[in-house]
């Protein structure tokens, strides 16, 4: 039986917009949930990056637009975007190392949205969703990116895992 719950499908089709409004539905329930998700930046009606927000409320940047074309050695980079791996790691290993910690009757559920090529930079990031993934106390609900490229390694472990399930989103229509 699969226990942890990830969503995969293209960009802006709505998974992260749909693990906001399951967030909300669980709070209101009361059920203990924590985690993050990311958020487009915009200005001036383009993008400029992205930023990692907590549940709690807490936000700093992912990643920006590198307006350098040169590229720095110790640079993480996705695209045309420079990936902040200290401020990502500053903001989300405190909240999966503290669902972590809880007792596995206190059942939990944590919120990654999302495990994609930016986040992959952090070795740390990598070993805290292994470490969730393999514990019982914590039921994960997150997002994967479709397949395309080079294999993500962290990704298609998940993929692969028996106590998982993935749902593909906004690919196929379904009609009432």
């Amino acid at each position: 039986m699969s226990r942890h719950v990830f969503l995969t499908g293209p960009p802006g089709i709505g998974k992260t917009t749909l693990i906001q409004k399951v967030t909300q539905a669980l709070k209101s329930s009361n059920v203990p949930v924590d985690g993050f998700y990311t958020e487009e930046v915009k200005e001036g009606g383009r993008r400029r990056g992205f930023d990692v927000v907590t549940l709690s409320g807490k936000r700093g940047p992912l990643s920006r637009v590198s307006s350098d074309s040169s590229t720095s050695r110790r640079e993480c980079r996705v695209g045309q975007y420079v990936v902040d791996v200290a401020s990502f790691e500053q903001l989300v290993l405190p909240v999966l190392r503290n669902v972590n910690q809880g007792s596995d009757a206190e059942k939990k559920i944590c919120v990654i949205d999302e495990i994609g090529k930016m986040e992959l930079f952090s070795q740390a990031f990598i070993q805290a969703v292994r470490q969730m993934l393999a514990g019982s106390g914590t039921v994960v609900l997150g997002t994967i990116p479709i397949p395309k490229g080079k294999p993500l390694d962290l990704v298609e472990e998940i993929r692969s895992r028996r106590d998982v399930e993935v749902f593909t989103a906004g690919l196929q229509k379904y009609y009432q």
